[in-house]
């Protein structure tokens, strides 16, 4: 899905809340700046040579984006900083007279390697701001394919908490199904059938449509490709919808027509406590899909917001690991699990 990062804040703040990107963004640009306070930074005219336009195009990014570039390392320096800085620029042999006299300035703007790589982002009028958005596309891709083996189809499995959550979920998706069977009056297809209420209810797509954004094969399992939030909450579903079934069941003597089990369900899926659950389920299916999948769900798009750095970590970083180390750590839980049955 092709990305216009001068116009989507969201996929511009994933790229530079991804710290592993970053990295290696900066090492393939090289770029020259002077250390200060454990930071590589720039000056604007600096930034303004880098990019080939005038120091004058630079005051307009900062001044219509302000905010998103200070959040990002763009930052005036005054007073005491504004000493040290130019201590640090006179150790790094910068000639004043190179940048308007700086050293005669009461406040300096400086740009550190996100500030710089926030404004490539944003800046239209430079050919070279064009190249390095595409470098930084490229180089996010190839780095999230390296971290999780060439493909993130199953990227979620990389999550610490994916294996118990997964098992958890399946205890309790016995529980939905024998529910189904032993108090629901109809055949075979009651069980899709209130599986995709379930996934609607919560995500606003059913098994199908969730296939196809996510390009899943015949064979490929939908729940091997949830989050473990949402295998939490699906599990919440089953064992709560389960209940309300056998509690109508056991009041009526006989098994519910199709007709009361959705009056059953609408009225279980509009209760007040999920809500805060749903809304956190759709934020963190939506922004991650986009983020590392490349995936949009449209039904979800207001729910799309950049991830953290702790996600990436989380996901591709030190804290994530390989579906079968996750499995190795969890045997007990699973055995646990398993002696339920």
């Amino acid at each position: 899905m092709p990305k216009d990062l001068t116009v989507s804040a969201v996929d511009r703040q994933n790229i530079l809340n991804n710290p592993f990107a970053v990295a290696e963004i900066q090492k393939s640009i090289g770029m020259k700046g002077v250390e200060f306070r454990g930071r590589l930074v720039v000056l604007k005219e600096q930034v303004a040579a880098f990019f080939e336009v005038s120091p004058r195009t630079i005051d307009n990014y900062l001044s219509n984006n302000e905010n998103e570039l200070r959040q990002n390392g763009y930052e005036v320096l005054r007073g005491k900083a504004l000493k040290e800085f130019k201590l640090a620029l006179s150790s790094a042999n910068v000639h004043e007279t190179d940048f308007a006299n700086i050293m005669k300035t009461p406040q300096l703007g400086v740009f550190d390697f996100r500030a710089f790589l926030n404004l490539a982002m944003l800046i239209t009028e430079s050919e070279r701001a064009r190249l390095l958005r595409q470098a930084m596309l490229d180089i996010v891709i190839d780095t999230i394919n390296s971290r999780t083996g060439g493909g993130t189809k199953y990227i979620n499995q990389r999550d610490e908490d994916f294996v118990v959550s997964y098992f958890i979920e399946e205890n309790y998706r016995q529980q939905f199904t024998d529910a189904l069977r032993d108090c629901v009056d109809m055949g075979n297809f009651k069980y899709p059938m209130y599986t995709d209420k379930i996934y609607v209810s919560i995500f606003k797509e059913d098994a199908r449509e969730y296939r196809k954004i996510l390009q899943l094969q015949e064979k490929e399992k939908v729940r091997d490709t949830f989050y473990s939030e949402i295998l939490d909450l699906i599990a919440s579903y089953e064992c709560g919808f389960a209940d309300c079934l056998q509690q109508q069941y056991k009041e009526t003597g006989r098994k519910l027509k199709s007709v009361e089990v959705d009056a059953l369900f609408r009225l279980f899926e509009e209760q007040a406590h999920w809500k805060p659950l749903i809304e956190k389920a759709r934020m963190k299916m939506a922004s991650r899909d986009l983020a590392f999948r490349e995936a949009l769900h449209e039904k979800l798009k207001e729910y799309v917001t950049p991830l953290q750095a702790e996600e990436f970590d989380r996901f591709i970083g030190q804290k994530s690991a390989e579906l079968m180390n996750r499995i190795e750590d969890v045997k007990d839980v699973m055995k646990r699990l398993k002696e339920r049955e």
